[in-house]
């Protein structure tokens, strides 16, 4: 986007990127109906370039500053100005909450943009927001969304696309038809995997090696957002047009005998624009090429001697994409490059200035193995996980260090089946995993994580929300509740698990419930209530039950049990009981609320 140019493509881009933040914003302009939300937000694409240059910017905050996307900025003043027009526009005060809480924009900056969208008093707007609460919603839960999925936004936006080069065609098919039949569109080796284009269009430009994104080496040290749009294309065969052209065309079109994967939630349509590349070298037997288009991140693979009998010539031609949209300087911290049956080579990002493997079952395992990697920053083999728990006698992990301003300490991270490798954190603040007490829950917890493979994974999160004395002298266990998140938001997994003291540091933790799709045990919600039948190494068998920090009072009830109801006060239960027995567990927090068992 040039200076006071939007362009049609940058705005689509941001319209895909940020279309959760638009709705939601404009439906708590709006207050009604949840499917108007979405038709205003879709209706605010541009349908030319625009000029932004008095497009009012607002002054974010240090830590927002990054999130400052002049595309978006317009998108959001376009949405409303949708919201608030026509005789069931919005109130414009409900306009200066949500910006005021869902934009987290200061009072002058809330006063520039409500003039920018027509409101004709911005002050009575703002007034109205600070008084009358009663009917806004909480700054926590701010204009809930109605539960029906949103539209496929790429398919919106290839649409549109469409329509414009359905328009340039029938232009050029009045003005000189005898031009649609330019030699060189048929012809060559891929000719048969090229999709029908139009000259000039977006179509065509993805296609050309020529138009491909290249970033500049260093540049990740000048950007204001450190992600995969800051690496440089490395790799010998970055220059190797006939190979880019292959994968490009065959992410627009795929032949149907390309094994083509995606991970959950991830479209698998072409890129709206020349996509950038990351990587274009030969590894495993295979030509390898990484792309990104600012969404997703797509692996295109070939076999170098396709009449060979190496693995690479049986796997023949793949895609796969994978889901990337908001990925920080953590986030995009390294990329699956290979994979074969039992290994897998990474492509660490331009600021990783070591990697190493280390076992995730030893907590003492600090430094782990040193990785040597090449000129093109791809590591050497690295173990793949094991897949089933009864053999999980070690478990691989990938740990990075990255250069003072972006990645400030070491990372840990485990490869789940996806493009992305999963980072782990622990704790409510999501810290990384490498303190000595989160290596020892990790090591009690990764055994599990078979559970998570090819789900779309971005960040598994441990954190423990109580500890409890044992019966009989055995010891205190930790109550651990794990969230394994995704790319795409939805469908995360959730389980709690119990550890009690183990002679073996690896020996995995007793998992006492599940949940999926569920805001359970995330930053949104720490609510937690489990329990579990134990028995002792006395031989004595007990009812264990414990909740968060806010449970004030725990009750069991059921059969089997010595004191049926039977109640403690805290976070933490133990009841005796019979080894069959069964129970249901309530709890009442500090707020005088009720709680009930994570399902």
């Amino acid at each position: 986007m040039s200076e006071g140019t939007l362009d049609v493509e940058q705005a689509e881009l941001a319209l895909v990127e940020h279309y959760e933040r638009l709705v939601r914003l404009a439906y708590c302009v709006l207050g009604d109906s949840p499917r108007r939300a979405h038709a205003v937000t879709r209706g605010a694409l541009p349908r030319r370039c625009t000029s932004t240059a008095a497009l009012p910017r607002p002054r974010l905050r240090p830590e927002d500053a990054q999130d400052e996307d002049p595309a978006y900025v317009w998108l959001r003043l376009r949405v409303l100005r949708a919201a608030l027009a026509g005789p069931r526009g919005g109130a414009p005060a409900r306009a200066a909450y949500a910006l005021r809480h869902l934009e987290r924009m200061a009072e002058p900056d809330i006063r520039q943009l409500l003039c920018a969208a027509r409101v004709k008093d911005p002050d009575a707007a703002m007034a109205e927001a600070c008084t009358e609460v009663t009917a806004r919603p909480t700054p926590g839960t701010p204009c809930p969304l109605c539960t029906a999925q949103p539209p496929h936004l790429l398919d919106v936006v290839r649409r549109r696309r469409y329509w414009r080069a359905a328009g340039a065609a029938v232009f050029a098919a009045v003005v000189c038809a005898g031009m649609l039949g330019v030699p060189g569109d048929t012809w060559g080796p891929d000719a048969a995997a090229r999709p029908p284009l139009v000259r000039g269009t977006d179509g065509e430009r993805a296609l050309d090696p020529d138009a491909l994104v290249r970033a500049r080496a260093g540049a990740w040290r000048r950007a204001s957002r450190v992600d995969f749009a800051a690496w440089p294309a490395r790799g010998a065969l970055t220059r190797d047009e006939s190979l880019l052209r292959r994968a490009l065309v065959t992410w627009a079109r795929p032949r149907a005998d390309v094994r083509v994967g995606a991970t959950p939630g991830t479209p698998k349509g072409p890129p709206p624009g020349p996509p950038q590349l990351l990587y274009a070298g030969r590894l495993e037997g295979s030509a390898v090429v990484l792309l990104y288009d600012g969404l997703r991140v797509a692996r295109y693979s070939e076999p170098l001697d396709p009449d060979g009998g190496s693995a690479a010539a049986k796997d023949g031609v793949s895609l796969e994409l994978a889901r990337t949209a908001g990925a920080g300087a953590v986030a995009s911290g390294a990329l699956v490059v290979a994979r074969s049956e039992e290994e897998v080579r990474y492509l660490t990002a331009p600021w990783i200035t070591r990697s190493a493997e280390v076992d995730l079952l030893d907590p003492a395992d600090v430094t782990g193995r040193t990785l040597s990697r090449g000129e093109d920053g791809v590591t050497e083999p690295v173990q793949l996980p094991v897949t089933l728990p009864r053999h999980c006698e070690s478990w691989p992990g990938l740990a990075l260090w990255g250069s003072t301003g972006t990645v400030r300490d070491e990372q840990l991270y485990t490869d789940l089946g996806e493009l992305t490798p999963a980072r782990l954190t622990d704790g409510k603040g999501r810290a990384p995993a490498t303190s000595a007490a989160a290596r020892t829950r990790l090591a009690r917890t990764v055994c599990h994580l078979p559970a998570v493979l090819d789900r779309g994974v971005k960040a598994v999160n441990s954190w423990q929300f109580a500890r409890q004395r044992l019966p009989d002298g055995d010891g205190v266990a930790a109550w651990v509740c794990t969230r394994a998140g995704t790319w795409r938001g939805a469908g995360a997994r959730v389980m709690t698990q119990f550890q009690p003291s183990a002679a073996a540091p690896g020996r995995p933790g007793a998992v006492t419930s599940r949940a999926e799709d569920t805001r359970a045990c995330g930053p949104r919600d720490r609510e937690v209530l489990t329990g579990l039948l134990w028995k002792s190494t006395d031989g004595h068998w007990y009812v264990l039950a414990a909740g968060d920090a806010s449970v004030t009072r725990l009750r069991a009830r059921g059969s089997g049990l010595a004191d049926s109801p039977a109640e403690a006060r805290g976070n933490t239960l133990a009841v005796r009981a019979e080894r069959d027995a069964s129970a249901r567990l309530s709890a009442t927090r500090a707020a005088g609320d009720s709680a009930r068992p994570l399902h």
